[in-house]
C-alpha cells in the first residue's frame, strides 16, 4: 500500500504490517498510512490484524518530530490519539499482533485493539513517558485506565514501569502470548474465529459497551490539544 505499511487481504482477513524503520516509529506519515490501510479494510469488510516487525511492534512516536517542531509534535500526538479512538470504534474486529517490544504509542495502539496477542521472549512493554520527561497527556491516562488492571494502571502511567510479555498479560496490555514460531498461526486462528461472529452485532455491541469511554476520550483529545497549544502560545 505504501512504504510505511503493507496491506494484504486473504479472504475475510486483512493484515496490516507496520514497517517504518527499525522501531516502527509512529510519525505523522506512518499514522496516515495506517489510516489508509484501515480505510481499505473497512471497504473490504475484513477482520484486521495489525502486525509489527520481528522483535518490535512499535517504539512509539517519532521523537525527531518533537525535537524539530513543537507544533508538529502536538499535532502528531493528536493524530495518534485519534487513530486509537478510531480503532476502538472500528466496525470490524482488530487484532494487535505484538511481535516484540511495544512502548508508549505502541502500547496505546495495542490497547485500542479488540484482541492482543504477543510473542514470548526478552521484550519490554510499557509507557515510558514520565521516564523521558513527558507529562502524560489526558488521553494517555484515560485509555490505560479503561484497559489495564488498577495496580498496573498506576505503575504504568505514573511510574513508567516496563513489563515482560508475561507481566503484560497480567496487567492488561496483552490477552495472550505464544512462542515466536506460533505467533502468526495463533493470531490467524483468532482472526478466523472473529470473522465468524455476526459482525453487525459485534459493531453495535462494541459501540454500546465503549460509548462512555469514547466520550471520555473525545473530551481528553480536545483538552490535550487545547492545553498543549496554549502552552506553546498558539
Amino acid at each position: 500500500m505504501t512504504d510505511l505499511v503493507n496491506y494484504q487481504l486473504d479472504g475475510k482477513i486483512a493484515t496490516i504490517t507496520l514497517q517504518n524503520g527499525k522501531v516502527n516509529a509512529m510519525s505523522p506519515d506512518h499514522i496516515a498510512a495506517i489510516h489508509g490501510a484501515l480505510d481499505q479494510a473497512e471497504k473490504d469488510k475484513a477482520v484486521v490484524m495489525i502486525v509489527g516487525q520481528p522483535g518490535i511492534f512499535s517504539a512509539g512516536f517519532d521523537l525527531k518530530v518533537f525535537q524539530a517542531d513543537a507544533v508538529a509534535g502536538v499535532e502528531m500526538v493528536k493524530a495518534g490519539s485519534l487513530l486509537c479512538r478510531r480503532m476502538l470504534a472500528f466496525p470490524m474486529p482488530i487484532i494487535g499482533v505484538c511481535t516484540g517490544h511495544a512502548v508508549a504509542q505502541g502500547c496505546f495502539t495495542l490497547m485500542a485493539c479488540d484482541y492482543r496477542i504477543g510473542v514470548e521472549g526478552p521484550f519490554q512493554l510499557g509507557l515510558n513517558e514520565v521516564k523521558i520527561g513527558m507529562t502524560m497527556h489526558h488521553f494517555g491516562i484515560e485509555l490505560p485506565r479503561a484497559r489495564l488492571t488498577p495496580s498496573y494502571f498506576q505503575r504504568s502511567v505514573n511510574n513508567a514501569q516496563m513489563y515482560s510479555p508475561e507481566e503484560a498479560v497480567t496487567g492488561g496490555f496483552l490477552d495472550a502470548i505464544v512462542p515466536a514460531e506460533k505467533l502468526m498461526e495463533a493470531a490467524l486462528e483468532e482472526a478466523k474465529r472473529l470473522s465468524e461472529l455476526n459482525l453487525g452485532a459485534h459493531k453495535a455491541t462494541k459501540l454500546k459497551m465503549r460509548a462512555g469511554l469514547l466520550k471520555t476520550l473525545d473530551e481528553a483529545i480536545e483538552r490535550d490539544y487545547t492545553e498543549q497549544m496554549t502552552a506553546l502560545g498558539k
